[in-house]
């Protein structure tokens, strides 16, 4: 049920509706998550700031949409799985990477490891082990990539919660509950 109610592109005015513009002229949409952000123009903005910035670090794609799959699928965001399924076509991931991010594993080692350490982010709330950081290193992950890691997962944290709390409309490809085999 959706709580908060969205700012229809027709009623926004003032920084709301340049930041409508901003965001139809890059997806070509105004999605009903920034539409209900858009009550607090800081939020919006702040939130669009901060997936830019990550969009030019040094994590790939593909990565970053199965690190937000996964984070997205344990905090049980409906939402952002659809938003995440659909950025996954759009990054070229494949119907079993998709899938695999969901639920945190991948049979590639290297992405294997940093999703698990996704998950072991949001399980211990931040309080990995160092064994667990030296891990990554030995994936083969660099601190900027570590640290771009941890930013993505609580970026994606933000993203759930907000949209759990408000009960954003879906208005992205439903996607079928995961059912793992």
């Amino acid at each position: 049920m959706q709580r908060i109610q969205a700012i229809e592109t027709e009623q926004a005015s003032g920084r709301v509706k340049d930041i409508y513009r901003e965001v139809e002229a890059s997806l070509g949409t105004v999605p009903n998550m920034i539409k209900t952000m858009a009550h607090s123009p800081v939020v919006a903005e702040a939130y669009l700031n901060f997936w830019n910035l990550l969009s030019t670090g040094v994590l790939s794609a593909h990565l970053k949409e199965q690190i937000s799959l996964h984070v997205s699928e344990s905090n049980g965001c409906a939402y952002c799985v659809s938003v995440h399924c659909a950025l996954s076509k759009g990054a070229g991931l494949r119907d079993e990477e998709v899938r695999d991010g969901r639920l945190g594993q991948s049979p590639d080692a290297k992405t294997n490891a940093a999703l698990k350490f996704a998950g072991r982010i949001l399980e211990t709330r931040g309080a990995v082990a160092t064994e667990e950081v030296k891990e990554m290193h030995e994936a083969g992950y660099s601190d900027e990539e570590v640290t771009e890691i941890i930013a993505l997962v609580v970026f994606t944290i933000f993203s759930n919660y907000f949209n759990n709390v408000v009960g954003t409309l879906n208005d992205f490809p439903k996607v079928e509950e995961l059912v793992s085999s």
